[in-house]
């Protein structure tokens, strides 16, 4: 197998007319140097090795590594895809391959490799399917197809907005998937590399190439990192053989939509020279015993350079990373181990032409900006053309949704849908004169909102129990309760970023919210096992990006709403609403 080899062109894409004052941003900050004893014998010598087109971890290596690698050394799981395992697994029984330690493992871990969750505890037999959508844009094509999919699959079918800019897609079965996957392939998607120890959805600006105060178009860059990451759709396993999972983000914006602090790398647009590039961000991620937020590599990167930085971070975390305790796997422990510049030169290593400059002082980001709300109706940098954002509850949609979403598109846009970390979705290039008719549409008026109420504005949660094996708790559904009695009960003159996750994964970012509920099991006040949650509060995101501190442990769900009352009032200004009384 050949190894990728491909040429990345940048494009024109800086706005030289965004001339904002320029501030240090994290990327240019200094960071104090991790001490690190890095001259143990063989501490630098690559872990992995290129074994018939695949890397594989080597032999001396091996001993105390987590059943997660041992799952990828019995079978590479890149062979489900790449050599058409998955045609012939599609057509094997559940029951016969819960006779086949290997099959069972094809199942549960290693179609993770093509984006394919089995849903055992919850939904046996039932998969979620994760997709490649980089920036967060699709088509109202790829719309219409993935409701088609969900659709077969009655009440078990259904679809979600992501906090990565993406669609996961539910219910699908083990025999549909080569049938599906070749469809996804027909309308520009895929699915692949989307789980496990792979590089997830590149993340952009939202508003990309139509935002009048951008900064740089982010979408070209990401649908780059998307490719070489893909190898096209094809596969690359030259970074699928990952010691953990890795997320990257391209900053498009003052607004810094894109979260680059939590990235495990982050693109920051800078000029150096006269030249625009990106200073850069690594390490940031959440886990259940340890989150980090992202420190400056003090590097800088021309915007040729994008793809080649990214394959050098990614193959000095492959070939070092160690591969044991899976909560010690992020490559922010490898960069603790070997100190920011000793990760800094493993970085240079493997750069073309062994060199990377060191940051520029001249970052483009304006510190002191107020992020902006895009839900709503604003005008574009086209003239005559506005974008409206809409509020889809936690995320969640149903086929029809998805249906009537891509009809809205056509008819009222350029058949193009952007997906954001928020869990919302924004339909861009509207025709001024079309706007009232597209404000009247039963959907804005009954499901999807331009202008939610104040509180719901900033929810977000993970799929939670009814889906999710690793869940403690049920979260959808119950965050919209909960906030549908706080805002009867307080009002609010500002949105408040409210997050749940159903267990310590963190997929619903509670630490980057004002207020975040993480899931957990407590004790009632009659001393019953219940389901509640660990409270957060104080995380911000921005220029002055802060994770949040654990606020209350165990608070029983049914007691959460008059702790987020008094949190309100004590914290965020809030008024209690006079509440009338019930006539007799």
């Amino acid at each position: 197998m050949s190894s990728l080899s491909l040429r990345f062109l940048s494009p024109p894409l800086f706005s030289s007319t965004s001339a904002w004052p320029r501030t240090g941003l994290a990327a240019t900050q200094a960071v104090a140097p991790v001490v690190a004893d890095v001259n143990v014998e063989g501490r630098l010598e690559p872990r992995v090795e290129e074994r018939d087109g695949y890397w594989v971890l080597k032999e001396k290596f091996r001993e105390g590594i987590n059943p997660q690698e041992k799952v990828k050394l019995e079978r590479e799981p890149m062979k489900l895809f790449m050599e058409g395992g998955i045609e012939d697994l599609a057509k094997i029984s559940l029951e016969e391959i819960e006779k086949d330690k290997g099959m069972k493992s094809d199942i549960d871990v290693r179609l993770k490799w093509l984006g394919l969750f089995h849903r055992r505890k919850h939904q046996y037999g039932r998969f979620m399917m994760r997709l490649k959508l980089p920036n967060g844009v699709t088509t109202s094509a790829q719309t219409r197809y993935l409701a088609s999919v969900i659709r077969k699959y009655g009440k078990d079918g259904c679809a979600d907005v992501t906090t990565r800019q993406n669609w996961q897609i539910r219910g699908v079965v083990l025999p549909d998937v080569p049938e599906i996957l070749k469809g996804l392939a027909e309308v520009g998607l895929t699915s692949l590399q989307s789980g496990m120890d792979n590089v997830r959805n590149p993340a952009g600006n939202p508003l990309a190439g139509i935002d009048i105060h951008e900064i740089v178009d982010t979408r070209p860059y990401t649908n780059l990192l998307s490719h070489f990451i893909t190898a096209n759709s094809l596969g690359n396993p030259a970074v699928t053989n990952l010691p953990r999972k890795w997320n990257v983000c391209v900053v498009g914006s003052h607004d810094l939509f894109e979260h680059p602090h939590i990235n495990d790398l982050a693109y920051i647009p800078a000029m150096k020279d006269g030249r625009f590039g990106f200073n850069l961000l690594v390490g940031g991620f959440f886990s259940p015993k340890r989150c980090a937020e992202a420190v400056p590599l003090d590097a800088w990167v021309s915007a040729d350079d994008v793809i080649p930085v990214c394959k050098a971070i990614l193959e000095a975390y492959r070939d070092l990373g160690t591969r044991g305790n899976r909560q010690k796997t992020r490559m922010m422990w490898l960069i603790d181990e070997l100190g920011i510049e000793g990760f800094r030169s493993e970085v240079v290593k493997r750069m073309p032409k062994q060199e990377l400059d060191r940051a520029s002082p001249e970052d483009l980001i304006q510190k002191q900006w107020e992020r902006r709300d895009y839900l709503g109706v604003h005008p574009q940098k086209q003239e005559g053309l506005s974008y409206v954002g809409l509020h889809i509850p936690v995320g969640r949609v149903q086929a029809d949704d998805m249906d009537e979403l891509a009809r809205l598109a056509d008819i009222y846009g350029c058949g193009e849908l952007r997906l954001t970390v928020e869990q919302n979705i924004i339909i861009p290039n509207i025709e001024n004169s079309m706007l009232e008719a597209l404000l009247r549409e039963p959907l804005l008026k009954d499901r999807f909102s331009p202008e939610p109420p104040i509180l719901m504005k900033g929810l977000v949660a993970c799929t939670g129990k009814q889906f999710c094996g690793q869940a403690i708790i049920e979260t959808k559904v119950r965050a919209l309760k909960v906030t549908e009695e706080v805002q009867r009960q307080v009002a609010v003159t500002r949105p408040i970023r409210m997050h749940w996750t159903g267990c310590p994964n963190s997929c619903g970012q509670v630490q980057v919210a004002d207020i975040g509920f993480m899931g957990c099991m407590a004790r009632d006040e009659n001393g019953k096992p219940c389901e509640a949650a660990d409270v957060f509060l104080g995380g911000r995101i921005g220029s002055d990006s802060h994770l949040g501190d654990l606020y209350k442990k165990g608070v029983p769900c049914k007691d959460l709403v008059p702790l987020v009352v008094d949190i309100l009032v004590k914290h965020f200004g809030a008024q209690p609403r006079e509440r009338e009384e019930n006539e007799d």
